[in-house]
């Protein structure tokens, strides 16, 4: 059993050292800019480097991983750069990568020219994250995706499956080609 948990965790490790290779500096395009790509496109191409990735990945430490549509899985490495005065990882790095692989699933289903953003995020905490945690993924998926809104939820697990904190967002979607 131990062996095979060392194997997932050098195949997670591997992972996300393959994609941090080809990511190209953080950078920014404008919202015109990201609504034209189609999103599977835009995502790919961020994941080759061909476009910047985003600076908000590096504050945090995580990185796009996976992406299909419908799907969207980040993974990080928390460490104590994110503890709060208690000496665990603050909420809000949870928080964080459930908004983002929650709302990156639901940009995979929108059209060009749309865009989106949360109005609701919910979090449910189901333990601690600390620096010993990692790596961790975020993965979220589309619940409903409607013309005006649309419904995601995510979960944040560690390679032996444990569960860290659970979410759902709403995203409004938006008409970017005004």
């Amino acid at each position: 059993m131990q062996s095979s948990r060392e194997e997932k965790l050098a195949a997670w490790r591997a992972a996300e050292q393959a994609i941090r290779g080809r990511l190209a500096a953080p950078g920014t395009l404008s919202l015109a800019e990201v609504s034209a790509l189609p999103p599977l496109e835009f995502f790919t191409r961020i994941g080759n480097g061909e476009l910047p990735s985003p600076p908000f990945g590096e504050l945090v430490d995580f990185v796009p991983l996976e992406w299909s549509p419908g799907r969207f899985v980040f993974q990080g490495r928390p460490d104590a750069r994110h503890y709060n005065p208690l000496g665990s990882v603050h909420g809000g790095y949870a928080a964080s990568l459930l908004d983002s692989c929650m709302g990156c699933a639901i940009h995979t289903q929108l059209q060009p020219g749309q865009g989106y953003t949360t109005t609701d995020l919910r979090i449910s905490y189901v333990r601690a994250l600390r620096g010993d945690s990692g790596p961790v993924r975020a993965e979220g998926r589309i619940v409903h995706l409607g013309r005006s809104t649309a419904l995601a939820e995510g979960r944040i697990y560690d390679v032996d499956d444990r569960l860290y904190a659970v979410g759902s967002c709403t995203c409004l979607i938006l008409d970017m080609s005004n």
